[in-house]
């Protein structure tokens, strides 16, 4: 059963620069130099992301939509999956190297990043869905009225509580307005492939 989730059942992990309530979107603004990241390659932590995020039990699936109208290094927005401050997993679109990519970082103590080009998904809607169910996090995404692809499986212990909701960061700039559109459970993915 697919539910929608209201945008009021969220708890910030950081309070976004602004934030608008606009004919059922939620337009939210990063603040400068907003990110997540622990250590690896680039030797500093930031735990500075707006993620809004909700209680995220096993054998479920968070599902985000929003519009990735990218321009700046590192814009970025999708589903932030929390369950530490070191244990952590965000998948989305980033603007990296002059191009919308597709990307995921997972996080347990050190940061990881794989990413895959998507140009053209910047300026279109992109549509990020985790399911949570056995012993792992299923990401999957597509853009527009796209079918949803695999993009990459993280492992999670079954046991482990965790939420997880909408995130954005804007690690080098100022004035980025993400307007996400929607926000719901699902069940999970019944099979990987």
């Amino acid at each position: 059963m697919i539910s929608d989730i209201p945008w009021s059942r969220g708890e910030w992990t950081n309070q976004p620069a602004a934030v608008v309530e606009q004919e059922g979107d939620l337009l939210v603004t990063a603040a400068e130099s907003s990110d997540a990241w622990r250590i690896t390659s680039y030797g500093f932590i930031h735990d500075t992301e707006h993620a809004l995020l909700a209680p995220f039990p096993q054998d479920s699936a968070m599902e985000v939509e929003f519009t990735a109208a990218f321009s700046q290094q590192f814009d970025q927005a999708g589903i932030f999956v929390r369950i530490s401050a070191e244990h952590w997993v965000k998948a989305g679109v980033e603007f990296a190297d002059g191009a919308a990519q597709l990307g995921a970082v997972v996080t347990d103590g050190f940061s990881d990043w794989s990413l895959a080009p998507v140009p053209k998904w910047n300026g279109e809607r992109a549509r990020i869905r985790i399911s949570r169910q056995g012993d792992a996090l299923t990401i999957r995404a597509a853009s527009g009225r796209n079918e949803l692809q695999l993009v990459r499986v993280v492992p999670l212990e079954p046991d482990l509580p965790a939420h997880a909701g909408p995130f954005t960061c804007a690690p080098t700039r100022a004035g980025l307005t993400v307007p996400f559109h929607s926000w719901r459970t699902t069940p999970p993915d019944s099979q990987l492939h």
